[in-house]
């Protein structure tokens, strides 16, 4: 029953996503909005492949892991499968809003996660884009559900199906949604996610529901008097396979080598991006104070 899951879900999605990115691409071509471009593509293929080819070499150990924390569980059962269903939803994407604030305040995470952001394309094929090695370390954030009573073949599947939503708001087609924009994360607030602007960076943290980043202050509306710009402060600029997947852990190694304290050091690998000792680049938060000045 598991596998049959899973297998529909892949099933089912599969022909939606081929649509929905033929009628974006066509969409674009007629409008010359100039959305996609081959290489982009390409890219955001190849690193959809690795994340995948991780991910499956990965499940085996991560049900290990989650259904031996399991067996300590706190919660034995729940009244019904709906009940089940709708925590497990709101607990899996709490938990996901943490994983994705790590990724994006801590360097050795954003080394890893940087590959979904480096694209100054931003279409539906980016939602692809994935962190290449967030497999590796993805499912230590979801053990506190298997604590909750939740079975590690259920965690992993309702990943699996908010990731749909969350790749389909990678678009540009879609404008503002009214009322769900105070609930879910919209295209519009996804486009700030991927966007360089300063006032936008590190913001909207959540796969399915806005109401995470409301409450813990990463929330920023889509404002017209600032058009998105995408990708990093400091974009790659190439397709290069290896640099787009190790430009960050390059640097990292760079930035060990400075002449500075054990204590500058560690902050190069684990407080936020762009934080250095002499403040030649600057963190997100630095950027913004310098702009209010």
């Amino acid at each position: 029953m598991d596998q049959f899951r899973e297998l529909l879900l892949i099933y089912t999605t599969t022909p939606i996503y081929a649509i929905v990115i033929g009628i974006e691409i066509f969409y674009s071509h007629r409008n010359d909005r100039n959305l996609y471009t081959t290489k982009g593509t390409l890219a955001n293929v190849y690193l959809t492949a690795l994340n995948m080819g991780l991910d499956i070499v990965m499940r085996t150990a991560c049900l290990v892991v989650l259904n031996y924390f399991f067996q300590f569980r706190f919660v034995d059962s729940y009244t019904n499968a709906i009940v089940y269903w709708t925590i497990l939803f709101f607990a899996e994407d709490f938990m996901y809003y943490w994983l994705h604030r790590v990724d994006h305040y801590c360097r050795l995470f954003w080394a890893v996660h940087v590959t979904h952001h480096n694209s100054e394309e931003f279409n539906l094929t980016v939602g692809f884009r994935s962190s290449v090695f967030q497999p590796v370390y993805r499912f230590i954030y979801f053990i506190p559900l298997s604590f909750l009573g939740f079975k590690g073949i259920d965690i992993m599947f309702i990943y699996s199906a908010t990731q749909i939503f969350g790749i389909l708001s990678h678009t540009q087609t879609i404008g503002k949604l009214g009322l769900l924009e105070y609930i879910l994360v919209t295209p519009s607030h996804h486009r700030v996610h991927h966007a360089s602007n300063t006032i936008y960076l590190d913001k909207n943290m959540g796969m399915v529901l806005i109401i995470w980043d409301k409450l813990f202050g990463t929330f920023q509306k889509e404002e017209e008097s600032e058009p998105i710009k995408y990708g990093l402060t400091k974009n790659i600029n190439t397709h290069n396979p290896g640099i787009v997947v190790f430009h960050e852990w390059i640097n990292i190694f760079k930035d060990l080598g400075k002449k500075c304290s054990i204590k500058d050091k560690f902050l190069y690998v684990f407080g936020p991006p762009g934080w250095s000792h002499d403040g030649s680049t600057k963190t997100s938060a630095q950027l913004r104070a310098e702009m209010k000045k």
